[in-house]
């Protein structure tokens, strides 16, 4: 049978491949084994998220020498490359905790250098943790050569003592023993059995949140973001993907084509149905963003706020992915949304087809109690709410998936920063009815933005998760449960209301109305903000420094450039 002919004349590669003046640069890709063939092929990166610094990203390397098969059967040219991940469960509770956000914009910067660099035409990615998933879709929206996302699967539930267990379940442990109410043994028996494989945190958290955002978006083919990643399944998931990205060379579909505003509404959709991380509110922009879409925080909020709750996902329900997935996986979650009117069917996919196609043969599973119907939610509002007032004009965040209760008023006890706060917990020094609050972690004021799951999860194991609520200008974990209110806009750093907070100052959350309020006149806001000095930061030089400059308001997305609204010339066009 003949080989398709690609017409490099206007791929990227036609600059280190095409030509006698581009024999120095054929000489190297000699000098890796190619072939005269194999070098007048499209070029097609495959890049990935591996390393050795947790489980989600372990099995990367391996799934991507399946990508290349596949693309080396499609008739394209495989050229694998690494990117860094900071891994959230390891960085949590302490300082490295700063690196995570910034981690996101480095992949999605490096990934763009190395594909400019080396004029790959087409490019597949490979992530497995949480910052990993949207920094890898902001580089191909920002490259927008024809692109397909890979998630490298979660992994699967622990058992502890005959029940099943989560990384969440031994970040609360920490809480439990902290009063007593976990010995050392158990401790010890629960660290070492709660993650039992390769893959990422295995319920609905910010990892698995983008993953089920990656399918609705249209950038990861069907079913492929849901299979744990133990399953032999992924390998047919990651052949497919590399022939899939050589049609969508030859059919000229780009990222722009399929991530639309539309898409991006759908995909916060998802976020609210599953009741998945916050963490999304952050990212969608940050995507968004890459397209030249306006899509912010409180566009994203008004998709949760009517868009129903139907997975019973952890941490506010029973199940985790693996469960979901065979329930009937992400696409059954998306057809009963779609069949209730809640997602745009006509949006284009990395299948070539519209996500209404893609789910024409998707058949309702009367077997499973993962996913509910739309017309019977869990609850009638998504499981993730935007707030706004006076303490938030630029917005905040909170997860409600599981909650009882959804207003909340209390005094105000300060923090300047998590360690601050996190010591006070562990010491159980503070009160019932209180409102915690954690400052000076924004993006500009961490710098980093860092998630405060340890504290969450410690004041959730000593049994207070119902009894205190928390705000602050950082991010929370997809794992934290309880009245955590995260992204509080403008943040600290740069005068936010958050800042000019003291002691005893009442706060009000309503969820329901979607309010975050301070019992204080503007003329008193006003006159404690004459009063307020910046912070000194402890981060004068390097890769942190250098974000603090650059970094915008998490209403935005916390992005670092100018955006696609911004450019003259795309990389695809080059």
């Amino acid at each position: 049978m003949d080989k398709p002919v690609f017409d490099k004349s206007k791929l990227p590669s036609r600059y280190t491949t095409v030509g006698p003046a581009r024999a120095p640069h054929r000489s190297y890709l000699y000098a890796m084994g190619l072939s005269s063939e194999e070098i007048a092929q499209p070029l097609v990166g495959v890049a990935s998220c591996w390393n050795e610094a947790a489980p989600c990203n372990i099995a990367l390397m391996r799934q991507a020498q399946v990508v290349k098969k596949g693309v080396a059967a499609a008739n394209g040219t495989p050229r694998e490359f690494c990117t860094i991940t900071v891994t959230d469960g390891i960085a949590m509770g302490h300082q490295g905790m700063k690196a995570s956000l910034v981690s996101r914009d480095v992949i999605a910067d490096s990934v763009e250098l190395t594909m400019r660099g080396h004029c790959y035409d087409a490019l597949i990615g490979l992530a497995g943790c949480d910052k990993s998933l949207p920094g890898m879709m902001m580089a191909m929206v920002r490259l927008n050569v024809p692109s397909v996302f890979i998630y490298g699967g979660s992994i699967l539930p622990g058992t502890f003592k005959g029940r099943q267990v989560t990384v969440q379940d031994v970040f609360e442990a920490v809480g439990q023993h902290s009063v007593g109410k976990m010995s050392d043994a158990d401790l010890d028996e629960l660290e070492q059995v709660a993650c039992p494989s390769a893959g990422s945190c295995g319920a609905q958290f910010t990892a698995n949140t983008m993953a089920t955002v990656a399918e609705a978006i249209g950038l990861s083919l069907p079913y492929s973001c849901g299979a744990p990643a133990p399953y032999e399944i992924r390998d047919r998931f990651g052949f497919a993907a590399g022939e899939k990205v050589m049609e969508l060379i030859a059919r000229n579909i780009r990222p722009r084509d399929i991530v639309t505003r539309k898409a991006l509404e759908n995909a916060a959709a998802v976020v609210a149905a599953s009741g998945g991380s916050t963490n999304g509110a952050l990212h969608l922009p940050a995507i968004a963003h890459e397209c030249g879409i306006e899509f912010d925080l409180f566009d994203v909020a008004e998709i949760f706020k009517k868009t129903p709750y139907i997975a019973d996902l952890k941490p506010g329900g029973k199940y985790v992915a693996k469960d979901l997935f065979e329930a009937g996986g992400i696409p059954l979650l998306m057809k009963s949304l779609l069949e209730g009117g809640y997602l745009h069917g006509d949006c284009m996919t990395v299948t070539g087809r519209t996500l209404a196609e893609n789910m024409e043969h998707v058949a309702w599973n009367d077997e499973q109690d993962v996913v509910y119907p739309v017309s019977k939610p869990i609850t009638q509002t998504g499981g993730v709410v935007g707030l706004k007032g006076n303490l938030a004009p630029d917005g905040a965040i909170v997860k409600v998936a599981g909650m009882k209760t959804l207003k909340f008023s209390g005094p105000a006890r300060c923090f300047d920063s998590e360690e601050e706060c996190f010591e006070a917990v562990r010491q159980g020094d503070y009160e019932a009815g209180e409102v915690l609050v954690i400052r000076y972690e924004g993006p500009k004021g961490g710098p980093g933005m860092r998630e405060m799951l340890a504290t969450t999860a410690a004041i959730y194991g000593q049994g207070m998760g119902d009894k205190v609520a928390l705000i602050t200008d950082g991010r929370f974990s997809g794992a934290t449960r309880g009245f955590c209110i995260g992204h509080v806009g403008p943040e600290a750093a740069v005068g936010g209301p958050i800042g000019l907070l003291r002691d005893g100052d009442v706060i009000t959350i309503d969820a329901v109305e979607g309010t975050l309020e301070v019992a204080l006149s503007e003329n008193e806001l006003a006159e404690r903000r004459e009063q307020w000095q910046p912070r000194e930061t402890d981060y004068t030089s390097g890769t942190l420094w250098k974000y603090a400059q650059t970094v915008g308001e998490a209403r935005y997305g916390a992005v670092t450039h100018p955006g696609g609204a911004k450019e003259k010339q795309c990389y695809a066009d080059i």
